[in-house]
């Protein structure tokens, strides 16, 4: 299939999270696109068996080059790196170091292990990245739909900062969930089902708790350079919290993040199409990497 034809297929599918179909449309594509350079997997950062990560280092960069830490979604109940591994190629030959980590998953791990792995993750590429040819100084966290989640809680919320300080260049929220409760109080309105199986997997059975746990109602970080997105076709609750989180961090925190919908896309194909030729997500997210800012 062509883009356009992709685009077409996409639209007619409507607001769908089918990560099997979003895969299958991109894969003719992605086989024939170029890859990064080298790949080293299965990195330990910590002691489960999930803290494991995939460095790709850039082609053709000065070093030390820009650094994106990257995490999969996945509804916190699924995902792995290697599903990802064309957002690691992508990033490598346009001269970026790609850190591609797991993390621990529900309902085995709850609130906050995402955050706490992303930290440990942002503290790995901090202490490592140089001996791959990254830049410690500049390195840019990022995640789509679970590890946008998982991200913005461990940026934004000092108790998971590491004891030196975030010292990050910035970061990239791509269709996350940042409103525990807003899921849970609107479910007949947004369409989700109840049992949650995937929001309650992960936040656990004590609704009570929900506000303490999301991080529209916990963000005390100093302001950085920060970028939120959301898919066109998103399910509507994406696009409810991507508002919602840019208007507190401007309003209260004094924030001056991008915001932006990625056209032409649904909550999982903006995700499949990096490195496909299809520049909808993967360019603003490039730019946003090699130049950080508000």
């Amino acid at each position: 299939m062509t883009l356009p034809e992709i685009e077409r297929a996409i639209r007619a599918a409507g607001p769908v999270i089918d990560p099997s179909a979003a895969k299958a449309l991109y894969a003719p594509l992605l086989a024939g696109m170029p890859r990064g350079g080298e790949v080293v997997t299965d990195i330990a950062y910590g002691s489960d068996e999930r803290h494991r990560l995939d460095v790709y280092r850039p082609v053709g960069a000065r070093e030390p080059a820009p650094v994106v830490v990257f995490l999969h979604g996945g509804g916190f109940i699924r995902g792995d790196k290697g599903d990802r591994a064309a957002v690691g190629h992508y990033f490598s030959r346009h001269g970026v170091l790609a850190v591609l980590p797991n993390y621990r998953l529900g309902p085995r791990h709850r609130w906050p292990a995402g955050a706490e792995d992303a930290a440990s993750v942002l503290a790995w590429a901090r202490a490592h990245v140089a001996s791959y040819g990254g830049n410690p100084e500049h390195i840019v966290m990022a995640g789509e739909s679970a590890g946008a989640a998982h991200v913005a809680a461990a940026i934004l919320v000092k108790r998971f900062h590491p004891t030196e300080g975030l010292e990050i260049a910035g970061a990239f929220l791509a269709s996350g969930v940042y409103n525990a409760q807003l899921e849970l109080l609107a479910r007949r309105q947004l369409g989700i089902a109840t049992p949650d199986p995937r929001n309650e997997a992960y936040f656990g059975p004590d609704f009570d708790a929900y506000p303490r746990m999301s991080t529209v109602e916990l963000v005390d970080a100093a302001p950085f350079p920060l970028a939120i997105t959301y898919a066109e076709l998103d399910p509507v609750q994406m696009q409810a919290q991507a508002g919602e989180l840019f208007a507190r961090l401007v309003t209260c925190h004094g924030f001056q993040p991008r915001i932006a919908m990625i056209r032409n896309h649904n909550h999982l194909s903006q995700v499949y199409s990096i490195n496909s030729g299809d520049e909808s997500l993967s360019g603003p997210l490039l730019d946003f990497v090699r130049t950080p800012r508000v």
